[in-house]
């Protein structure tokens, strides 16, 4: 039985993840905003564009490197050495990286679109730092895995501090290519600070082990894969209705997913930071009913903050969204029951992560690809307000699917019960 002493470790570990992840998550947030103050309207056309290949690329290093890193078991030795293959990956790969996003920023020139310049210098300038960026947030899988979430909100409160203090000393004005080395270079303190800490750990642990990660069935395949598909398909499927619906759309869907910005940061923290916290209950019940709770407190979150910003006045509403906010407004239900709905099938897909991680892809697939067609079915239905009720339908399924193949689970694992003629039957052997 835990002694209070651990109980309260738990809840100052859980109040750490979560502090943590609303440090990185402010911070993304704010490199936006401040961006968009200091750049013409181009100039931050030309940075969202590059802000966006980070994105994607933090998107799939961590799905590949760090949520399987979070996975790992053992000792602390053991633990440390996942450590040290986890970050000597993520710079060797980084390194290659943005080699490469140099090389193609360098180069371009006539071309069109995203490599258009400047934006091909702002690609160049993501290339430079982007090794930076990765590893410091490598390194806050890195404190989840070792139980020192409060390292990470140190090293993550560092980088909030340095990045708001650099992008407030650029000129108005500055071009796309200054902002994103600023935005990257601020990075710097907070990825030494992670280091310092890690280092008397990681010092302990055998040496790391690179192949680990480009061998056939390592974890983090499966895991980038679901990655590209959950959020990769989902994203470019909103864009789509720009093309195939109206740019007007997008602006409804896209600010309502803006409201509920904050619960993203539960959810990451969920995902980050719970499988290392899941791993110490021991026993599948004990897991089930863990998430079982957080996901009625995800839901829980999600339809009060929904009713929250359905509950504002107009003029509040308009004085964050502008002339955005009728056509948001409109959309506040759907993307409430979405965000309720997303509660309970994160923490369903979290279960199945630390219980049987190989679970997770196909529920993935299939549900993101019919969340795509209900998106577009409601659209065609029901304009943005179906669209956005399409989205709900297709997370609500997810979450259903998600938490069946959990029971399934529990249900292999417990054997056949004394209540049916099978389980009397065992039940009568053991007895005789």
């Amino acid at each position: 039985m835990d002694t209070p002493e651990r109980a309260l470790r738990g809840r100052t570990a859980a109040l750490a993840s979560v502090l943590d992840q609303g440090a990185a998550g402010l911070t993304n947030i704010l490199v936006l905003i401040l961006a968009a103050r200091l750049s013409t309207v181009s100039g931050f056309a030309q940075f969202s564009m590059v802000y966006l290949v980070f994105t994607v690329a933090l998107g799939l290093f961590m799905a590949y490197v760090g949520q399987a890193l979070v996975l790992e078991k053992g000792t602390l030795p053991e633990r440390a050495a996942a450590c040290r293959s986890a970050l000597g990956f993520t710079a060797a790969a980084s390194c290659a990286v943005g080699v490469a996003l140099v090389a193609l920023g360098l180069v371009s020139g006539p071309v069109a679109g995203l490599l258009a310049e400047p934006s091909g210098r702002a690609l160049a300038a993501l290339g430079a730092v982007l090794p930076v960026v990765l590893l410091q947030d490598a390194a806050r899988y890195c404190f989840s895995l070792l139980g020192r979430p409060h390292h990470a909100l140190v090293a993550d409160g560092l980088r909030l501090v340095c990045t708001v203090a650099v992008l407030m000393a650029q000129p108005d004005g500055a071009s796309p290519s200054r902002l994103v080395l600023a935005w990257g270079l601020a990075a710097l303190p907070g990825l030494a600070a992670g280091l310092l800490l890690l280092r008397r750990t990681l010092g302990a642990g055998g040496r790391g082990n690179l192949r680990r990660y480009v061998r056939r069935g390592h974890l983090g395949q499966r895991f980038a894969v679901e990655f590209a598909v959950g959020n990769g398909s989902s994203q470019l499927a909103v864009l789509a209705l720009g093309a195939v619906g109206s740019p007007l759309a997008v602006g409804a869907l896209r600010g309502a997913s803006a409201l509920f910005g904050p619960l993203n940061v539960f959810f990451g923290a969920a995902n980050g930071f719970g499988p290392p916290l899941l791993n110490r209950l021991g026993g599948g019940r004990a897991v089930v009913r863990a998430t079982l709770l957080l996901g009625a407190a995800l839901a829980g979150t999600g339809a009060v903050w929904g009713a929250v910003w359905w509950l504002l006045p107009d003029g509040w509403g308009r004085q964050v969204l502008g002339d955005t906010w009728p056509a948001v407004a409109e959309l506040l239900p759907a993307s409430a029951a979405q965000y309720t709905l997303m509660g309970l099938g994160v923490s369903a897909l979290l279960t199945l992560r630390v219980l049987s991680p190989k679970q997770t892809l196909p529920v993935q697939l299939v549900f993101s690809v019919l969340s795509v067609v209900l998106l577009f079915t409601g659209f065609a239905l029901g304009g943005a307000l179906g669209a956005a009720w399409g989205l709900a339908c297709g997370s609500g399924l997810k979450a259903v699917a998600a938490w069946v193949r959990v029971l399934r689970l529990r249900r292999a694992a417990d054997g056949p019960s004394e209540e049916t003629p099978r389980g009397r039957a065992r039940h009568r052997a053991g007895r005789g």
